[in-house]
């Protein structure tokens, strides 16, 4: 049983196209875990799936012209990253409102150069449903060096950025530009995603984003525990999800966001703190007491005043009352 299992698992490893497509999507998943923590933090999914639709129009710009697709991909996300930035600092509008505005434009413009060419089912295709088992070895290097670069870039200003999301005006009254800083984190997120389209594909990259650091967020109250968790979690779940599809002959991308689903279905059940189970144990424990049973009532005739002593000449003398102690302070 053991051997077999084992055998399960390393068969996929001897395969060329399997050990580049673990590189890749083990990168991917760990890089946007990393970014997805942020994303997730600030309440800005939104942007996320922005991006990813906003890629679109780059890749079949570049399609028509017969450029690099993840080239023309990328230049289309950092420039929607850039509009959305700079238009969301006109406090007329939100930022949820301006992204909506951008990527629901930017995803008409693709639809529009898609539909002035006849036949475009090959490479486009790839871009949005996932093609990570027909990438070639220079595919692995431009996901290795960029996502390395991705992460690096987000250690050096996690301070910083953290400092924004909890208060935007504190940030700038001690020096720091929340402009520049969301600029930032746009850009990251937009690397991150157009790395990680090969391995999921445009229509499902928003999931290999989001749900490894939603899932890391019911695990852990600390930034750096949920880092490192939702990278273990993004990389992890693409690597079940692409041996189940070695085996099974399923699609790759969908099967890597259904297994990263399913470690966030069973962190919302069984997160030690913030899942189901750990709710309702905290619940139990902080539960009010129950109220004594009441008493048998004192017989007939007998004296309810149990304040007054029945001693001899002291009857009828009342008690001072015990001194109370006052509450401890937090």
């Amino acid at each position: 049983m053991v051997l077999a299992l084992l055998e399960w698992w390393t068969e996929p490893w001897s395969e060329l196209f399997m050990r580049r497509a673990f590189i890749v999507g083990g990168v991917a998943g760990l890089v946007c875990g990393v970014v997805g923590t942020f994303v997730v933090l600030r309440g800005m999914a939104f942007i996320g799936d922005a991006v990813a639709h906003s890629v679109f129009p780059g890749v079949a710009a570049a399609y028509v012209l017969g450029a690099n697709l993840a080239l023309g991909g990328a230049v289309a996300g950092i420039a929607t990253a850039v509009t959305v930035s700079v238009m969301s600092q006109n406090r007329r509008l939100k930022e949820d409102t301006v992204i909506g505005v951008c990527f629901a434009a930017a995803f008409a413009a693709g639809i529009v150069l898609v539909s002035t060419q006849s036949n475009y089912t090959g490479d486009l295709a790839s871009f949005l449903f996932g093609q990570i088992l027909g990438i070639s070895d220079a595919d692995v290097w431009t996901v290795v060096v960029v996502g390395t670069l991705v992460v690096v870039a987000l250690l050096a200003i996690r301070k910083e950025l953290v400092a924004v999301a909890l208060d935007r005006e504190t940030a700038r009254a001690v020096g720091l530009s929340p402009f520049r800083l969301d600029l930032a984190l746009y850009l990251l997120v937009t690397l991150a995603i157009v790395i990680s389209l090969q391995a999921v594909g445009n229509i499902l990259v928003l999931a290999l984003l989001v749900t490894p650091a939603a899932s890391a967020r019911m695990l852990t109250d600390r930034l750096s525990s949920m880092m490192v968790l939702a990278a273990a979690i993004g990389a992890g779940g693409s690597i079940v999800g692409l041996t189940l599809s070695f085996h099974h002959d399923l699609a790759s991308g969908g099967l890597i966001v259904l297994v990263l689903t399913a470690v966030f279905l069973c962190c919302w059940v069984f997160g030690p703190r913030h899942g189901l189970v750990g709710l309702a144990r905290s619940r139990r424990s902080t539960s009010p007491p129950q109220d004594p049973p009441p008493s048998d009532p004192p017989p007939s005739g007998a004296s309810t005043n149990r304040s007054a002593t029945t001693d001899g000449p002291m009857r009828g003398v009342h008690h001072a009352p015990s001194p109370v102690a006052a509450p401890a302070a937090d």
